[in-house]
């Protein structure tokens, strides 16, 4: 297995483009939804994207694994990125983006969770368990704040939305990391999860009732950032990043994207900012930090040489 490389600029430089186009996803999301349905908006740009991903790889002569394990695989992690994006569309419909971009991104928190049960090897600490329980006292304190009426309940049930999305995406990396998807190229782990998105949530929106499509300025442009800087772009410079440097690094450098979105929902949004919302946003990603800078700590601890 070839070594990785420890973040440089040019890592950091990427990193930081992609965190900002992430936390910009759910902005752009809500902000055609008038035009737009968000379930219709995401069912269209995994599709395109899934076909250019096929169709790069295509072009590059590249190789799928297709043996029943691995479809199986793909199967399940297809779904569990239907779902996670589904959830994203519902939730938006009741709560902000702000609120969105922090409460989808605490997906590593469950990941860790379900990661400590599978493989030995990343098996939680002591420490690891005191950030899970930092950033879920931020989840209570984050919706702590919310006042009562019809508009406090409905922000509830979208911040809800937005957990259960996050916890669709932790377990789409459990699956990932625990079937013979670990082995496959990333061109055909994303296939398969582009693909599952846009089929299933195709499906959802030929059978749902309030669906719209409306051609306007914002749509299209909402359209083709998702499709192209998001689903294609960003998810391909990601899994490029991942093949040349440290996961674990490049894992903490991802905590700047629930801080994008914020600025991102307040910005153009609009978005107003309860305090109790910010103060358990910072507990919620200094809690993420712990736990990945603690698997930092255990992997240069184990490939540190001995003197």
């Amino acid at each position: 297995m070839n070594a990785r490389n420890s973040i440089d600029s040019r890592a950091a430089a990427a990193m930081v483009m992609i965190c900002a186009i992430w936390g910009l996803q759910q902005v752009a999301i809500k902000a055609a939804e008038p035009d737009i349905s968000s379930v219709l908006q995401i069912a269209i740009r995994s599709s395109v994207a899934a076909l250019a991903v096929y169709l790069l790889a295509r072009f590059r002569g590249e190789k799928f694994r297709l043996d029943r394990p691995t479809l199986l695989a793909g199967i399940s992690v297809g779904m569990l990125f239907a779902l996670e994006f589904f959830l994203v569309s519902a939730g938006l419909r009741y709560t902000s983006a702000s609120h969105m971009a922090v409460f989808l991104y605490t997906a590593p928190l469950f990941s860790a969770i379900g990661l400590h049960f599978f493989i030995p090897q990343e098996r939680l600490s002591i420490v690891q368990w005191a950030g899970i329980a930092i950033a879920f006292g931020g989840v209570v304190l984050a919706i702590a704040g919310m006042g009562g009426g019809s508009g406090g309940v409905n922000q509830l049930r979208g911040d809800i939305y937005g957990l259960l999305a996050g916890l669709s995406w932790g377990g789409s990396t459990i699956v990932i990391r625990t079937t013979r998807l670990s082995s496959c190229s990333s061109k055909q782990t994303l296939l398969f999860q582009l693909a599952g998105a846009g089929i299933l949530l195709s499906l959802l929106a030929m059978t749902a009732d309030n669906l719209h499509f409306k051609l306007s300025a914002v749509g299209w442009g909402s359209l083709i950032f998702q499709t192209v800087i998001v689903s294609f772009i960003s998810y391909l410079a990601w899994f490029s990043l991942l093949r040349s440097y440290q996961a674990s690094s490049l894992g903490i450098l991802t905590f700047m994207t629930p801080i994008f979105g914020i600025l991102a929902g307040v910005v153009i949004l609009g978005e107003p900012l309860q305090i109790e919302f910010v103060l358990g946003s910072v507990l919620i990603v200094l809690g993420l930090i712990v736990v990945s800078c603690s698997y930092l700590f255990y992997f240069h601890k184990r490939v540190a040489p001995k003197i």
